[in-house]
C-alpha cells in the first residue's frame, strides 16, 4: 500500500508528520524521477493556496527540486485547475500544488500532476516513495554550477482567467451570483473571473471562525449561502470548494442543486448543443436514481466508474468521453480542462442560464429527486469482503431490494484502504422507509463483521 500518496495526492500534518525534511525530499524525489535527463535541465512548476504552512513546503520542496538539478519555478497562489492547466502551457516535467488537506486547516496536501495535467501512474509513485523512504536511493546533491534554479512566474493566475474566460462564448451580464468558498484563493479567483465575464458578484461574508477546508452539501456553510442567496435577490449561489476543484450551486429559493443536479443540467445542455461525446455523460455508481431517470428519460447514456473522482477521470479518458462528474461537484469537462474546475463549471451554468433564460429551480428541477439516506459501517481490516458471502447480510439486501421494487434501490459498497468502512446507500419515495433500510442493513453488517473480525 502507498505509503505517500492518497486518493489524489501526498496528505499529512505540516511540520508533523509531513517534516520539512521529508518535504524537501519529496522536492528532490520528484526532480530525479520526473524532470528530463542530462541533456536537458528539468523544469517542475509549484502552486500553493494561502495557507501560513504552505510558503514554509514551497521553499522547502523548491530547495529539493534544485538540489537535483531541475529548476522550480513558482506560480504563487492559484486554484488546483491552474496548475493542472499550466504544467502542459509552460512545458514543464511536471507540476506540484501545495495546499491545505480535506481534512482540517492544520494538515497539508502535495499533489502532483504530470506533463498532461493527469496524476502520475502507480509506478511513478512508487519510484519517488523509494527515493523518500529509502536514504540509500537519493541522489548525491549537485555542486553549485549544476543545481537549478528558483524561477518566479508572475502571469500564472492571469493566465488561468483568461483560460475559463475563453471557454465561455456568453456575456453574463444581467446575471447576479452569490460565492462562497471555504479558501481565499478560490473565492479571488472566482470573483474576478465571473465579474470579467459580465456576471455581478456578491461574495458570502465567512463567519467570524471557521475550520471548515471544503465545501460539504450537508455544512452549515451552505445552509448560510441558502438564506444569503435570498436575502440578496440573486439569481443563483455557488459554494466553490477551497482549492477550487469542485462546485456545487444553490437557486434562487433557496434549494440545493448538487453536483447529480448540475451534471444533469450540462449533459442536456451538451446534447442539445450536438457536443456530448458518444451521447454519453461519465457518472460514479453512487450517483442518484434521479440522475439515472433524468438520464434516460433525455435518452442520454451513462457510464458508471469507481469511487474516487480519479476514477471518473480515468474511465472518460478510456472512453473517449468528455462529460462526467460526482454528487460533490467535481465535474469534468474535458473538452475545455483535464482537471475538474469549480470555477469554470460555475461560470457555465451561469451561461445555461443566461442563454435559456431559466431560473436555475427551473433547470436543476428536471431531474427527480427522490431521498436518500447513506450510512457507513466501520469494519476490521480481517472482516473485509466478508459480507459479500454472509446469506444472512446478502438475503436482507435482496429481501428489502424485492420491497422496494422499481421506485428505488440499495447499493452496498466496500471502501477505504487502511481504515475499511462499508457504505449503505438507500433511494427510495418513502423516506421512512428507506432510514429504516438503511438503519436495518448497517445493524446486521456490524454484528456479522464485528462477530468474525
Amino acid at each position: 500500500m502507498s505509503k505517500l500518496f492518497a486518493t489524489d495526492s501526498i496528505r499529512s500534518i505540516t511540520v508533523a508528520d509531513l517534516s520539512c525534511a521529508a518535504a524537501m525530499q519529496v522536492g528532490r524525489a520528484a526532480a530525479a524521477v520526473l524532470a528530463k535527463g542530462t541533456d536537458s535541465k528539468g523544469k517542475i512548476i509549484i502552486g500553493k493556496d494561502s495557507s501560513v504552512s504552505s510558503d514554509i513546503l514551497e521553499a522547502v520542496i523548491c530547495a529539493g527540486i534544485c538540489s537535483d538539478g531541475a529548476d522550480a519555478e513558482t506560480l504563487g497562489v492559484v486554484p488546483v485547475p491552474a496548475v493542472a492547466y499550466l504544467v502542459k502551457k509552460m512545458e514543464a516535467d511536471a507540476g506540484i500544488m501545495i495546499s491545505a488537506a480535506y481534512n482540517g486547516s492544520d494538515s497539508s496536501r502535495i499533489s502532483l500532476f504530470s506533463p498532461d495535467g493527469l496524476r502520475f501512474d502507480s509506478e511513478i509513485e512508487d519510484k519517488i516513495e523509494q527515493l523518500v523512504f529509502n536514504s540509500a536511493n537519493q541522489s548525491e546533491l549537485r555542486p553549485n554550477n549544476d543545481a537549478g534554479r528558483i524561477l518566479r512566474c508572475n502571469t500564472a493566475l492571469n493566465e488561468y482567467i483568461d483560460n475559463v474566460k475563453s471557454k465561455i462564448r456568453t456575456n453574463l451580464k444581467g446575471k447576479k451570483a452569490a460565492v462562497a468558498c471555504a479558501g481565499e484563493c478560490a473565492e479571488k479567483t472566482a470573483k474576478r473571473t465571473l465579474r470579467l465575464l459580465g456576471a455581478e458578484v456578491l461574495i458570502m461574508p465567512a463567519p467570524d471562525s471557521t475550520s471548515e477546508t471544503g465545501i460539504d452539501p450537508k455544512s452549515t456553510q451552505i445552509e448560510r449561502l441558502m438564506d444569503f442567496v435570498i436575502e440578496n435577490n440573486c439569481d443563483c449561489g455557488l459554494a466553490i470548494d477551497w482549492d477550487g476543484s469542485s462546485c456545487i450551486a444553490v437557486d434562487e429559493q433557496g434549494k440545493l442543486a448538487d453536483g447529480d443536479s448540475l451534471l444533469a443540467i450540462f449533459a442536456k445542455d451538451y446534447k442539445e448543443q450536438k457536443k456530448l461525446r458518444h451521447n454519453t455523460a461519465v457518472i460514479k455508481a453512487t450517483s442518484s436514481l434521479g440522475l439515472l431517470r433524468f438520464a434516460e428519460e433525455n435518452e442520454i447514456n451513462t457510464v458508471t466508474s469507481g469511487a474516487s473522482s480519479r476514477c471518473v477521470l480515468d474511465r472518460m479518458i478510456e472512453g473517449g468521453y468528455n462529460l462526467g462528474g460526482e454528487k460533490n461537484g467535481r465535474i469534468f469537462f474535458l473538452d475545455d480542462s483535464i482537471a475538474s474546475d469549480g470555477i469554470l463549471c460555475g461560470a457555465k451554468l451561469l451561461e445555461i442560464m443566461k442563454k435559456t433564460g431559466k431560473k436555475l429551480s427551473e433547470l436543476a428541477g428536471e431531474m427527480p429527486k427522490l431521498p436518500q439516506i447513506a450510512l457507513n459501517v466501520r469494519i476490521s481490516l480481517r472482516s473485509r469482503e466478508l459480507w459479500k458471502n454472509d446469506t444472512l447480510i446478502t438475503e436482507l439486501i435482496e429481501k428489502h431490494e424485492a420491497a422496494l421494487g422499481g421506485e428505488g434501490r440499495i447499493l452496498v459498497r466496500e471502501c477505504g484502504g487502511a481504515e475499511p468502512f462499508i457504505r449503505i446507500i438507500a433511494e427510495g419515495r418513502d423516506f421512512s422507509q428507506i432510514n429504516d433500510i438503511a438503519v436495518e442493513i448497517a445493524k446486521k453488517i456490524k454484528e456479522r463483521c464485528t462477530a468474525r473480525g
